[in-house]
């Protein structure tokens, strides 16, 4: 029974096929794309991967955009199935709102990184930072609630935003520094502080609510680039939506 999961994100399609729809199940085939590029899955990256059996899926990027990824599946038999926030789920406590509301990228991420602790034995509050096109950092505490969480714009968008309001800023991407001599130096290490800087205000907010400092997990396609410049120690998690896909889709297919 093989599983196809995807991650449709604001920028690209990531997807992954396993041999099976549970925990620790092995890869065996993984790709990405450009969202102006999934009209051609099915006839390129999809068209000699063996039919899943069962297919689950986040996506952010709109209906506009499931119905096309939908599309292209239609080459298989199996029906896709897209994750929505629920009050709960895995283990975990949806603590927002309106728990439908919440991104339902930012819900499996949760997932996959608070059974990630529990797979070491590992019992203490969490903060999540997912770093892409936006920015997101999510609080759970040692109980598998989540608290509540912050988004802001990632790198690009900050860039964006002041070469569009701002005279005279259209310049190349420069590098982090301490103490930037140059605008390319200043903007990138600008965006890169804000980001940072906002990690560590939810590190100090769950540690006062907690009683604890949090383990910091981090994942997205940026946060390689984040990782270095971070004021507090966090783990690189390349997959962690996978991950939790993985824990959702051994709950729902295997039930």
């Amino acid at each position: 029974m093989t599983f196809l999961a995807l991650d449709v994100g604001n920028t690209r399609l990531k997807w992954a096929q396993y041999d099976a729809p549970a925990v620790g199940a092995k890869l065996l085939a993984h790709g990405a794309v450009f969202l102006e590029n999934i009209d051609r899955l099915a006839e390129d990256e999809w068209k000699s991967l063996p039919a899943p059996s069962a297919i689950l899926g986040c996506v952010v990027a709109g209906d506009a955009i499931k119905r096309r990824v939908s599309e292209q599946m239609e080459l298989w038999d199996a029906l896709p199935r897209w994750v929505v926030s629920s009050p709960e789920e895995a283990g975990l406590t949806n603590g927002y709102d309106y728990p439908a509301r919440l991104g339902s990228d930012r819900w499996v991420a949760m997932i996959g990184a608070h059974h990630r602790l529990l797979a070491r034995g590992v019992r203490k509050p969490c903060l999540v930072v997912m770093v892409g096109t936006a920015v997101t950092v999510e609080a759970i505490d040692a109980s598998g609630r989540f608290l509540g969480g912050i988004i802001l714009p990632g790198h690009g968008i900050m860039l964006r935003a002041l070469e569009s309001g701002t005279a005279g800023l259209h310049v190349p991407t420069g590098e982090v520094r301490d103490f930037p001599t140059n605008t390319s130096d200043a903007l990138t290490s600008g965006g890169t502080f804000a980001i940072a800087g906002a990690v560590q205000r939810m590190v100090d907010n769950i540690t006062r609510h907690c009683g604890e400092a949090p383990a910091c997990i981090m994942t997205g396609g940026a946060g390689w680039k984040m990782a270095p410049s971070m004021s507090v120690q966090v783990e690189l998690v390349e997959g962690l939506i996978f991950d939790g896909l993985l824990e959702i889709a051994s709950r729902r297919f295997t039930a």
